[in-house]
């Protein structure tokens, strides 16, 4: 689990803008890409996933679980 900064639109969540790892903010500069998972068949949890591009030059996968509420990093490069 991490902290994410995100713009909230009409859906809380919406776009990861900064967060937090090793105790210091990281800035998105860019979602690279983002893509849904989960939610339409019962039971299935609906995940958010976003492909980042920090300040740092280094490229995140952030997944936000809605059952959870929760950010977590898939990917760290």
């Amino acid at each position: 689990m991490i902290e994410v900064e995100c713009y909230a639109g009409h859906k809380g969540n919406e776009t990861p803008r900064a967060f937090f790892r090793d105790g210091r903010r990281v800035e998105v500069v860019e979602v690279i890409d983002r893509w849904y998972e989960g939610g339409i068949s019962r039971g299935a949890v609906h995940q958010d996933y976003h492909r980042v591009l920090t300040g740092e030059g280094d490229v995140a996968l952030l997944r936000y679980n809605h059952v959870f509420q929760r950010w977590s990093i898939m990917l760290d490069s």
